[in-house]
C-alpha cells in the first residue's frame, strides 16, 4: 500500500494549528527555565541540586525522572479526566511508566552522544548541529517510528497479533511524517532551549517539557485515532 502524502500533509497542518499555543507555551516554559538559569544568580542552588542528583543517580535518575514526568502526571490525568477504562488502568498505568523510563534512558543516551561529538558548549556551532541531528535524524527515524509502534500496541489492548495489519510502510511513514510535522514547532525551539544549558540540566528541562507536552495535547479535542497512537496521548 502506498502512503498518501496529501493525507499525511492534511494531518500535519492541522496538528501544527492545533499545537499553536501548546507549543507558545512550552517554548515560554522552556525559555523561562534557561533565562532563569543563566541571569538569577538566586535560582542558581536550586539548579545545582537539581544537576547534582542528574548526575549522581545519571540513568536511573533519567528513567525514573522521565517515568515520572512523561508518564505518571500524564496518566493521572487521563485516569482523572476518564479517559482510561476501569479494567486496563493497572496496565495502561504500567505502560507508561515503562515506556518513559527506557524513552529516559534512550534520550539521555542520545545527549550524551551529541555532547561527545559536537561539544557542550552553549553556542551556534554546537546547539545548530545538536538541533539538526536531534529533529532530523534522531526524531525521525527513531523516536517517531518507536513511539508509534508502542501507542499503536496499547490502543490494540497489548496484542502483538492485533497490530500485524498496521505493520508496515505505509502506515510508518504517514504515522512518522504526521509526528514529525505537528511536533517540529514545539521540539525544535524546544531543543535549541535545552541544548543551550549544561549536560546535566538537559534531561530534566526535557522532562518539564515532556510533562507538559502530553498534559496539553490532552485539551486538545476532536483528535484522530491515528493522532492519538502516533502522539501517545
Amino acid at each position: 500500500m502506498s502512503t498518501d502524502w496529501k493525507t499525511v500533509i492534511a494531518a500535519g497542518t492541522a496538528g501544527v494549528k492545533r499545537n499553536v499555543l501548546p507549543g507558545l507555551a512550552l517554548q515560554a516554559i522552556a525559555l523561562a527555565s534557561a533565562l532563569a538559569y543563566y541571569m538569577l544568580p538566586g535560582a542558581r542552588p536550586a539548579f545545582a541540586a537539581v544537576a547534582g542528583w542528574k548526575e549522581h543517580y545519571g540513568f536511573a535518575y533519567s528513567a525514573c525522572a522521565t517515568a515520572l514526568f512523561g508518564g505518571a502526571i500524564p496518566f493521572l490525568y487521563l485516569l482523572a479526566s476518564g479517559h482510561i477504562k476501569i479494567g486496563q488502568r493497572r496496565a495502561q498505568f504500567l505502560f507508561y511508566l515503562l515506556f518513559w523510563g527506557y524513552r529516559g534512558v534512550e534520550v539521555d543516551l542520545f545527549y550524551r552522544l551529541q555532547a561527545f561529538v559536537f561539544g557542550d558548549r552553549a553556542a551556534l556551532a554546537v546547539v545548530l548541529p545538536k538541533v539538526l541531528v536531534d529533529q532530523l535524524v534522531y526524531s525521525v527515524f527513531i523516536a517517531a517510528p518507536g513511539q508509534a509502534l508502542f501507542f499503536l500496541w496499547k490502543e490494540r489492548g497489548f496484542s502483538f497479533r492485533a497490530i500485524r495489519p498496521d505493520l508496515n510502510l505505509s502506515y510508518l511513514t504517514t504515522a512518522v511524517a504526521t509526528v514529525a510535522f505537528s511536533s517540529w514547532m514545539v521540539w525544535i525551539p524546544a531543543v535549541s532551549i535545552i541544548y543551550c544549558l549544561p549536560s546535566p540540566l538537559q534531561i530534566p528541562l526535557y522532562n518539564l517539557v515532556v510533562c507538559f507536552w502530553a498534559l496539553l495535547l490532552t485539551f486538545v479535542s476532536q483528535r484522530s485515532a491515528a493522532d492519538r497512537r502516533v502522539l501517545g496521548t
